[in-house]
């Protein structure tokens, strides 16, 4: 089965994935905007230091989210949260009730928020793992060799012969690309997991203006991140969710495959002076504990010092 991706938002995530995908002989369309769809639609993608080596394609399939007209097989939405709206308008244009939307997101839950606002569309739950950032218009830098897309439809939710062939075929086009595709039976938990390494990366990561080598090394940094970690595992159980008891070493053997400079993409949007998904990613994590009543002072701690410098 051939399909027909769009990637939605072509930053450090979506740009690795359509470029994967594209390397592959796939049908991928790149949505971007400014200085990034400049670049891919006059010397396509580079990729750098991935776990393929370095690797261009050119040309690529450009474009804004406005000028795309056809109509999409698979949509991987991997815009940060704060543009998830565009994602929304697009997505429901020129989806069709055979249309896979993939969110691609650091915020827990996103896929059944969009559902709500795309009920004639199959919008699963999803996430990544990859250390990645933009180098420069049309370039992409990964920062350590593990690249992992997990997605899967949540509990109770239905979906015809058609749009299942789609998930399964996206797996094995993810897999022969060079991405380790996992198609999940038990997605909200698998997202938490991700969430259980993003969340308190990025909140210790911005809260001590730390990158991953400072976690890498004993002191207060990684202390910190793992006592939040420990704080999520306990939320984890209240939700009802499956986690393993050692997630937290797990994060730690990721984080120790990264390069010493790898930072989150929060971050970098801070430093940036512009939005960031500090709310969602970070600050959500106090009404989780409220609401399943899981004392986290550590999270808490974080949370109020963020706070504090007026982020947002």
């Amino acid at each position: 089965m051939d399909l027909k991706y769009v990637i939605a938002g072509s930053g450090a995530t979506g740009g690795s994935i359509g470029a994967f995908l594209a390397a592959d002989g796939q049908d991928v369309t790149f949505l971007a905007r400014g200085a990034q769809l400049a670049a891919l639609k006059e010397k396509g993608i580079s990729m750098r230091h991935t776990a393929k080596g370095n690797f261009s394609v050119c040309p690529v399939k450009a474009m804004t989210m406005e000028e795309y007209q056809e109509m999409p097989d698979v949509i991987f939405v991997c815009v940060k949260n704060y543009s998830l709206e565009d994602a929304v308008t697009f997505a429901a244009r020129t989806g069709s009730a055979e249309t896979v939307v993939i969110p691609i997101l650091n915020i827990y839950g996103t896929g059944e928020r969009m559902q709500k606002r795309l009920p004639s569309l199959t919008v699963t739950d999803g996430c990544i793992y990859v250390a990645a950032h933009v180098s420069a218009p049309g370039e992409i830098t990964h920062g350590g060799d593990i690249f992992r897309v997990v997605y899967g439809l949540r509990p109770g939710q239905k979906s015809g012969s058609a749009v299942l062939a789609k998930l399964n075929q996206v797996k094995a086009d993810l897999d022969h690309a060079g991405i380790s595709g996992e198609y999940s039976k038990d997605i909200r938990s698998d997202t938490f997991k991700k969430f259980m390494y993003t969340s308190p990366m990025a909140a210790a990561g911005e809260y001590f203006h730390a990158q991953s080598g400072e976690f890498q090394k004993e002191g207060e940094p990684r202390e910190t991140f793992i006592s939040m970690d420990r704080e999520l595992l306990r939320l984890a159980a209240a939700m009802g969710l499956h986690v393993p008891d050692n997630m937290v070493e797990i994060n730690l053997d990721i984080l120790a495959g990264l390069s010493p400079e790898a930072g989150t993409s929060m971050q970098r949007d801070i430093a940036k002076g512009g939005s960031s998904e500090i709310e969602g990613l970070v600050y959500a994590v106090d009404e989780l504990a409220e609401a399943y009543q899981v004392d986290m002072p550590v999270y808490h701690r974080v949370i109020e010092g963020l706070k504090a410098r007026g982020l947002k």
